[in-house]
């Protein structure tokens, strides 16, 4: 979604901190084999996270897919604790119109934790595309992805494709969506719309001029 954007603020000093909400393996192949398949999903996340040169990387476990049998509160109240950690200026987010509807959760909450309270540290809120979600998505979940917030990563791709090396179980041969070559093609079209050789794409959610 945002690795390369990610590897730029990173490669320009920023304190980066990624958070995974879901466990990511409760919705596979009947739920077997969850304590293997987490840790491994987990040590694919550090290395991606090193390989992006974010700060840290944490985990919220919460079931996978299964967001929305939970109360919106207790995920809410995931987010706001790693909020509360790490106090974030920007934070970058799911779009909120995703076929996935975990990520349609996740942006919700995140909305709900990072409201405009007085005292809060965010100033920023981004919606990013994610391949095989986003662009799966039909008219009837609204809303479209229609970006306003750009990000020129034409130096930084190689970091995300490196990163999601790391993540090799969960890439597909192309022409499938969540390919290399997918997403080289949407980032060289992303970079186009803004006269840049390669970009990343983002819905402006919140954008605060303090």
């Amino acid at each position: 979604m945002c690795g390369a954007t990610i590897a730029r603020h990173a490669r320009n000093g920023d304190k980066v901190h990624i958070f995974i909400v879901a466990e990511g393996m409760t919705a596979r192949d009947g739920g077997e084999n969850v304590a293997d398949g987490r840790e491994l999903l987990q040590s694919a996340a550090r290395k991606a996270a090193s390989v992006l040169g974010a700060a840290s990387v944490d985990f919220g476990s919460l079931p996978d897919q299964k967001l929305d049998a939970m109360p919106l509160l207790d995920v809410v109240k995931t987010v706001e604790r790693i909020l509360e950690k790490t106090k974030p200026q920007i934070v970058y987010t799911h779009h909120g119109g995703d076929l996935n509807k975990d990520h349609r959760i996740v942006h919700q909450a995140v909305l709900t934790a990072a409201r405009p309270l007085p005292g809060s540290p965010v100033q920023a809120i981004y919606a990013g595309e994610t391949l095989s979600s986003t662009e799966y998505s039909t008219a009837g979940t609204p809303p479209p992805f229609l970006p306003s917030h750009y990000v020129d990563v034409t130096a930084h791709l190689q970091q995300k494709l490196d990163a999601l090396a790391a993540y090799e179980m969960e890439m597909r041969p192309f022409p499938h969506a969540r390919s290399f070559e997918a997403v080289e093609a949407l980032a060289t079209t992303r970079g186009a719309q803004i006269g840049r050789h390669r970009a990343e794409a983002f819905i402006t959610l919140r954008n605060i001029w303090a």
